[in-house]
């Protein structure tokens, strides 16, 4: 993509509002404008980061075997009132009319929604397991929306529900999910760590959330130093201090703070005894279906990355979800006729292996152009400029290293060649490998 055609506008002012890095990084960026208290238009920049995000989500739930589907935002209340959650939810639920005076709300989850499908398409034990998933907007009324969209009233959500014969059946698909979570952000490229955790308004039997580390985040954790043990603070009236032996008698315990982006629940017979969510068993008894839900902050996902790397100059985007992978900073674009024809030239050659291509056309300094690629947090700056003209070489910068590579291009043409074309590839793919 050409940035005169990109859309991405950054700016060095922040609003006052902003507290956290994140938020702060988002605005100049580019990547998110407010548009009300909690709400924000995702721009061009910050929407492609979206969809990369999603696209790996949407991987490893298939894999899963989770069936998409897409719920109505708008929910009647009379599916809350069914569970009772339509006075239990509190005021974060944003309720509607309407011109009929019917009672809606907007969805800040969809339990009900997806078990009211469920007992009407699942008639049988042979139907299941079955698991369902969205990604979708959410809304919760938050009191005071804060940190951008790490805590805005609009948000968007992967949620997927899985219904089951029974618990056994359950721990089953909890575990896959389990799993599937953690490669999920390991291909994001997270430091994250899975904890026990509180089961909050959802409700259930047992729950982990999953987090990552950052120093703004939220919520405390306490881990184990030599085990898989893990678990919020907030589940301990007095909780242990950093050193002391580990709950779980193995080696110290760290403390760090996390920013929860995922959250499974084992929902167990909360929603469909309510709801008389049953199918015909193997005796052909009708029984109640169990049921867990699981949850991931797409929206949120984005901030947390930030909150975990980032420096003076920007964001520094894990390369799975980066906007683009290379910048190409053309330095004389507009003005040496011998750099733009080999610019494109290059540009062509890389958007046709695949990679996702940046090229600065625009009128502007080198300093710009540079502080502009560090700010939205590319990998990769390719440089073609002073070092082409004199010496045929292009170099490579690394953002998160900020280390600097040189290539030569074989030859004095304005037609990049292929050796040349290969080791960039050789550069940004062996670095991430």
């Amino acid at each position: 993509m050409k940035y005169t055609q990109s859309g991405i506008t950054t700016t060095k002012d922040t609003p006052n509002d902003a507290e956290i890095i994140s938020h702060k990084l988002m605005i100049r960026s580019g990547m998110i404008r407010k548009l009300a208290s909690g709400l924000y238009t995702w721009m061009p920049l910050g929407l492609r980061i979206l969809k990369k995000i999603e696209k790996i989500i949407r991987k490893e739930m298939n894999d899963a075997n989770a069936l998409e589907i897409l719920m109505p935002a708008i929910q009647p209340s009379e599916l809350w009132k069914e569970t009772g959650r339509w006075e239990k939810y509190g005021p974060e639920l944003l309720r509607l009319s309407d011109r009929h005076e019917r009672e809606f709300c907007f969805g800040p989850t969809h339990e009900e929604i997806i078990t009211d499908i469920v007992r009407n398409e699942i008639k049988s034990y042979k139907q299941l397991p079955v698991t369902f998933y969205q990604i979708q907007t959410k809304f919760r009324d938050e009191i005071r929306p804060r940190f951008g969209v790490m805590r805005a009233r609009e948000f968007l959500m992967k949620d997927a529900y899985s219904f089951h014969e029974s618990e056994a059946c359950l721990n089953k698909t909890y575990e896959i999910m389990f799993e599937s979570y953690k490669k999920i952000f390991e291909k994001i490229g997270f430091e994250f760590k899975v904890v026990d955790a509180d089961n909050g308004q959802i409700g259930g039997s047992e729950s982990h959330e999953f987090h990552v580390i950052a120093e703004n985040g939220e919520d405390e954790l306490i881990f184990s130093d030599k085990s898989d043990y893990a678990i919020n603070a907030e589940l301990f009236p007095k909780p242990p201090k950093e050193g002391d032996v580990s709950p779980d008698g193995t080696g110290k315990v760290k403390i760090k703070r996390g920013i929860e982006v995922g959250h499974i629940f084992k929902l167990g017979k909360n929603y469909s005894d309510a709801m008389n969510a049953t199918i015909s068993n193997k005796e052909n008894k009708n029984i109640t279906m169990t049921m867990g839900c699981y949850g991931i902050g797409v929206s949120r996902i984005a901030a947390a990355a930030i909150e975990q790397s980032n420096d003076e100059k920007g964001i520094i985007w894990p390369t799975s979800i980066a906007p683009f992978s290379i910048n190409i900073i053309s330095i004389g674009y507009s003005k040496n006729e011998k750099i733009k024809n080999y610019s494109d030239n290059l540009y062509q050659k890389l958007l046709s292996n695949g990679i996702d291509v940046l090229i600065d056309d625009r009128d502007v300094s080198p300093g710009i152009m540079f502080s502009d690629s560090d700010l939205i947090g590319v990998p990769y700056k390719l440089i073609v400029g002073k070092q082409y003209l004199e010496n045929n070489n292009l170099e490579i910068k690394e953002r998160v290293s900020d280390k600097t590579f040189t290539i030569s291009e074989s030859s004095n043409s304005v037609q990049a060649d292929s050796n040349t074309v290969e080791a960039v590839l050789k550069v940004i793919f062996e670095k991430n490998q």
